[in-house]
């Protein structure tokens, strides 16, 4: 499979009263076709951030792109005009974000929202747009859907609003689909049927995805990649099931370790990440997660870890092997 996404060295920044924060750290990753990309970790880490970036949606100020590339099909996203990147959004790449409830506007009809990206980039009538986008509606499991069209946000239920989100995301047949913790603001019922129509679209349309999460339990069945994230920086990245079976970060440690394991019933007590992730008003020249880490040696405290192979397609940003205790 050949690179569809290649973002390399990502930085950006937040100009705020008490200083610049520097949120994303330069992040590199590529996405294959037909993959899914898991990028986890917790509230504040950078995720969204970092493809928001990509697609150029940081609001300016107080957010600004400070560094990298990111190519797509041969050209730069964060060099071209407003005009080539509005016909990159949502047309070739597509979001599905996080709160269904606020993704809508509420004064305008369902049907007016979901046919807009067809007829600003597909050239479609209204008529056919209005066609295709309730073929969509039904693909995604919503009945009456050319009746249901006329209804406003508030006539539809929180997991209908996020089916809805995914039909306009994929009406435009993206080749890149980013979901954005789009289960987040849904209860575990309908979570559990949101991301089951995610897989199984993805598998028949055939597109390859982004699926940005704090929770690893979503991405074990879903993704083929993971790339954990920690204070702006990507601190671990490898194959899932080579994530699982063998953790190589202690944050990811920690992360797993949060999860409850059916295989292992009563007997595994969960476990939590004491401290609270760093405000990063300057880059650390030290390791962001050193202050919270048990096996933090005093290099962890002058020396901010690069990503270090540890096998093929599998690299951890530490200085110690969690295994032994001892640095690498």
């Amino acid at each position: 499979m050949t690179d569809l996404l290649d973002v390399q060295g990502l930085q950006t920044q937040f100009r705020t009263r008490e200083g610049i924060v520097h949120a994303v750290n330069g992040v590199s990753f590529k996405l294959k076709e037909g993959e899914t990309l898991g990028i986890v970790g917790e509230s504040g880490c950078g995720k969204s951030v970092t493809v928001m970036s990509m697609l150029r949606l940081i609001p300016s100020p107080p957010g600004k792109v400070t560094g990298g590339t990111a190519m797509f099909q041969g050209k730069d996203l964060l060099q071209m005009t407003s005009d080539e990147i509005r016909h990159v959004r949502g047309a070739q790449i597509s979001m599905i974000f996080q709160d269904p409830m606020t993704s809508f506007n509420p004064v305008l009809t369902i049907g007016m929202q979901l046919t807009e990206p067809l007829i600003t980039h597909l050239g479609m009538t209204r008529s056919q747009a209005y066609e295709r986008i309730s073929e969509m509606l039904k693909l995604v499991g919503i009945p009456n859907a050319m009746e249901r069209l006329n209804d406003y946000p508030h006539q539809f239920s929180g997991g209908m609003r996020q089916r809805a989100m995914i039909a306009m995301a994929l009406g435009t047949n993206p080749q890149i689909l980013i979901a954005d913790e789009p289960t987040t603001a849904l209860d575990v019922t309908i979570q559990a049927q949101i991301t089951d129509l995610v897989k199984r679209l993805r598998n028949d349309l055939g597109m390859a995805m982004i699926w940005i999460t704090h929770d690893l339990g979503i991405i074990a069945g879903l993704a083929q990649r993971v790339n954990v994230m920690y204070a702006g920086y990507i601190i671990e990245e490898a194959p899932v099931k080579r994530l699982y079976a063998n953790p190589q970060h202690p944050y990811t440690l920690g992360l797993l370790g949060s999860l409850p394991r059916l295989d292992l019933g009563s007997r595994k007590r969960l476990t939590s990440i004491e401290g609270i992730p760093p405000i990063l008003y300057s880059v650390p020249t030290s390791c962001p997660f050193s202050p919270r880490c048990r096996f933090a040696i005093e290099r962890c405290l002058h020396e901010n870890p690069p990503l270090i192979e540890i096998e093929p397609d599998h690299r951890s940003a530490c200085w110690v092997n969690p295994g032994s205790g001892k640095e690498r």
